[in-house]
């Protein structure tokens, strides 16, 4: 961490610190574990973000003593296969490998509705990047334990979950997996005390505004989800349209009360009048041309930078306390945490 404080700038933030925390808890785990966990990583494409990210994977799980076996297929293996070629063959191999306790597909390969396909064919007893449908389903609907055998079930529960009263699960029940970098942004927050630990379990972000700029099914939604599930009013923000996500009645003439889970309403603000009011602006626009406005963001709000690209301005710290450019490694963290 640096600290600019002559200049009144903000804090620039690197996730090393944080990315620690977890790393020394995965390695006092696999101190105790008759095995070191093995993880398969799919890699399809020749597209070089995907294997930086893959390359980047290895590095660590060979830190921690984590078995890493990168498996290319199509492009990546061979320059005159197609991209992607082959890459549902080796979901489907690994699943079948009893030796292996985790899957992770270096995304995109051939757009949102093929790829959606293919996060589905990962089996959920080995999806450690939380994409399953069955997990996107308890994290839309607020569910944070579950029976390990309700993932052999092709329909969702009619019985509807006990709220959860802390992070600890129930006896007989196992956290459901979340999308590794909604919870990486989530864990950030928790660590910059954005989240407010006196307050009950599942409302600490309550009284926090913020804008989550990408409505994407692997970040954006469900982050929006995660914070207005623990009490945030957020502002989901994608290329037509702005939505708010809150568990909280709107109007004043509705009787306060808690909503099991989020709710979306419609919002006619401006990206720029949401930004005026977020104490928290998240942005995961996968564009070099995008960048979110300095002088739009409050004064004193936190910005994170989610995307491969800088979605904000060089000055973003003039209006930021805190900027966070990168969260690449507690994004790793999470998911190995899920092996």
């Amino acid at each position: 961490m640096s600290t600019e404080g002559v200049s009144g700038k903000g804090l620039l933030l690197k996730a090393d610190l944080i990315a620690n925390t977890f790393r020394d808890e995965i390695k006092a785990a696999l101190s105790i574990s008759d095995r070191p966990p093995k993880l398969v990583g799919i890699l399809a494409t020749s597209a070089a973000p995907s294997k930086f990210y893959a390359e980047f994977t290895q590095k660590q799980c060979n830190t921690l003593g984590v078995e890493f076996v990168l498996r290319r297929t199509g492009a990546a293996a061979n320059p005159d296969e197609a991209e992607g070629e082959g890459v549902e063959d080796a979901i489907i191999e690994a699943n079948e490998d009893d030796s292996v306790d985790g899957i992770m597909v270096y995304y995109p390969i051939f757009g949102v509705q093929q790829d959606h396909y293919l996060q589905e064919i990962v089996s959920p007893f080995k999806d450690v990047e939380g994409l399953h449908v069955k997990f996107h389903y308890n994290l839309y609907h607020n569910i944070r334990y579950i029976e390990p055998k309700s993932l052999l079930s092709s329909v969702a529960s009619a019985i509807p979950s006990v709220p959860a009263v802390d992070d600890q699960p129930p006896p007989g029940t196992v956290k459901s997996i979340l999308p590794c970098t909604p919870l990486a942004v989530v864990k950030c927050l928790e660590h910059i005390s954005v989240y407010n630990t006196i307050l009950p379990y599942g409302d600490r972000a309550y009284g926090k505004t913020v804008t989550v700029i990408n409505r994407s099914e692997v970040v954006g939604r469900p982050l929006a989800a995660l914070l207005a599930n623990d009490g945030a009013r957020v502002f989901s923000v994608d290329i037509d349209s702005i939505q708010e996500y809150t568990k909280r009645p709107r109007m004043s003439a509705v009787p306060r009360q808690y909503h099991t889970r989020y709710v979306v309403h419609p919002c006619t603000m401006s990206l720029q009048e949401c930004l005026a009011l977020s104490d928290v602006v998240v942005s995961a626009v996968p564009s070099t041309e995008y960048k979110v406005k300095t002088e739009w963001l409050k004064d004193g709000c936190v910005c994170l930078n989610v995307a491969a690209d800088k979605n904000f301005e060089a000055d973003v710290r003039e209006k930021a306390s805190l900027y966070m450019p990168t969260i690449g490694k507690v994004t790793i963290m999470m998911l190995l945490r899920n092996l």
